[in-house]
């Protein structure tokens, strides 16, 4: 009875004492979320991607990931930091702007507006930490502002005038947050921003041989992020999300086209603007003169077919851009490939964004990998919003209010979502440890039998031998004669 029982138990733990990953999220892994500015969900259909498909390969892909609008850099990065749509972030434009003193400040000064940014939404830099956790954030929008008087632990923020396309800064920033924020300082989360294909689609349209280059040069620095965190002993314990902030689309252009030109439109008049936001690519908002809403709305309505004007309470619900008092009173936007030109047609870009978040070259690319990863998972789309809970799980800190939900994504997850600190993990690990326990006793009690009863034999062989012969031979008679019957 007692060897049946040791080897049961010995049999059992094995199976009920998995790696702790496999049943649940410990939350001590650390996680890096990296953006590449502007790449395109389908951009890796065209060039050879061998680290992105090798990452695929060894981690989760998700067929697109939608974001939300206005499908434009600081509010598409801030939804991804705070799990909310721009409606309820506030960060509601790359540009900040005054409407009763008509100042505006572009997208690199607009970093430094604190009460732009700090508008009641907490980033995860600041919730993380505010739990315990190291944070640093290197070029990501959002990073040089102050959030409830807190900053990002450790932060770099990048000089007015700085080349987003040198491969070579890219390098020596990946070895900066590899070697000195993860490994040196240990931080737990870091977010890292490059600043192309973006900038390639811009110039030179998204089917450019130069935007096929810049998607070489990010395959090439996803390569060399993975080969740095093995360099430096982080693979086993780091999670890396790899995504965009939106896609891009062309541009047209030619005598065929014709151009989205408010002053071409009968009706309309600036003069009956008291602030506007225009000529930043597909989409517009105005501020009318007291008592002319309707007259500016009327006059637009209509005005052009390619170009879609709402009152700011009738946007459609789905885009979650009407409820912020930042949003101006009348919004417009531009199908695809139109831009939204005030006195003239002055953009040069071959590509842009900004576009309704449905259009499919609006949508961002999605790979992760790491401990807390399925491997070789094809998942199928989901909103940006949702990639907030996701990263609060993976660092197993409570979550502020948000938008999204972990159900959207916890089948990427080999714990399926699963904490390690809930009460079903707490009682299955007791358990575990019990069975540990009993299996250790039983294997000590085994043990013990085994040399007792060896040693016992040992003495009656060794004071009758003689006896234990005849014994034998005795039994093996007996075995004779029942063989011949």
């Amino acid at each position: 009875m007692l060897l049946a029982l040791s080897v049961l138990l010995l049999i059992f733990p094995p199976t009920l004492s998995a790696p702790t990953r496999d049943l649940c999220t410990t939350g001590k892994n650390k996680l890096l979320l990296t953006i590449f500015d502007g790449f395109r969900w389908d951009y890796d259909r065209d060039v050879d991607t061998p680290n992105l498909d090798k990452m695929a390969e060894e981690g989760v892909k998700a067929a697109y990931v939608t974001p939300p609008y206005l499908t434009i850099t600081s509010p598409t990065h801030f939804t991804l930091l705070s799990g909310r749509y721009i409606e309820n972030h506030g960060v509601i434009h790359n540009v900040w702007f005054n409407t009763t003193t008509r100042q505006r400040k572009e997208y690199y000064m607009t970093q430094f507006v604190d009460e732009y940014w700090d508008n009641g939404s907490l980033p995860i830099w600041i919730t993380a930490q505010r739990q315990g956790l190291k944070t640093g954030s290197l070029h990501f929008p959002g990073t040089a502002a102050t959030y409830q008087k807190e900053t990002i632990q450790v932060r770099e923020v990048e000089p007015k005038a700085y080349d987003y396309t040198n491969e070579t800064a890219w390098r020596e920033n990946v070895d900066k947050v590899m070697k000195e924020w993860l490994k040196d300082q240990d931080l737990d989360f870091v977010t890292l921003y490059f600043g192309d294909p973006d900038e390639a689609g811009h110039k030179h349209g998204p089917d450019s041989s130069e935007r096929r280059e810049a998607v070489k040069k990010v395959d090439r620095t996803v390569g060399y992020i993975r080969e740095t965190a093995e360099k430096h002993g982080l693979s086993d314990h780091l999670n890396i999300i790899v995504t965009a902030d939106h896609g891009m689309t062309t541009v047209f252009k030619g005598g065929q086209v014709k151009e989205i030109v408010l002053t071409d439109i009968p009706g309309f008049s600036y003069k009956d603007l008291q602030f506007h936001l225009l000529d930043y690519g597909p989409s517009a908002m105005l501020l009318p003169k007291e008592g002319l809403l309707d007259k500016v709305y009327q006059a637009l309505k209509g005005g052009h077919p390619n170009l879609h004007v709402y009152k700011k309470e009738d946007m459609p619900a789905r885009l979650h851009y009407s409820k912020h008092p930042r949003i101006l009173p009348i919004v417009l936007f531009a199908d695809p490939g139109y831009v939204i030109n005030g006195f003239y047609p002055i953009q040069t870009n071959k590509g842009e964004h900004g576009y309704d978040n449905e259009v499919m070259d609006m949508k961002p690319f999605f790979r992760a990998v790491g401990p807390d990863f399925h491997s070789n998972l094809l998942v199928g789309p989901f909103e940006t919003v949702n990639v907030y809970p996701l990263m609060c799980h993976l660092l197993g800190i409570k979550p502020e209010i948000n938008d999204g939900s972990l159900d959207n994504t916890r089948h990427m997850l080999i714990s399926n979502g699963e904490p390690c600190d809930s009460g079903a993990d707490v009682a299955e690990s007791s358990l575990q440890n019990v069975f540990i326990g009993l299996a250790a006793v039983a294997g000590f009690l085994l043990l013990a039998f085994v040399v007792v009863t060896s040693y016992n034999m040992y003495k009656r062989r060794k004071i009758n031998p003689k006896a234990k012969d005849t014994g034998d031979e005795d039994e093996m008679k007996a075995d004779s004669k029942q063989t011949s019957f």
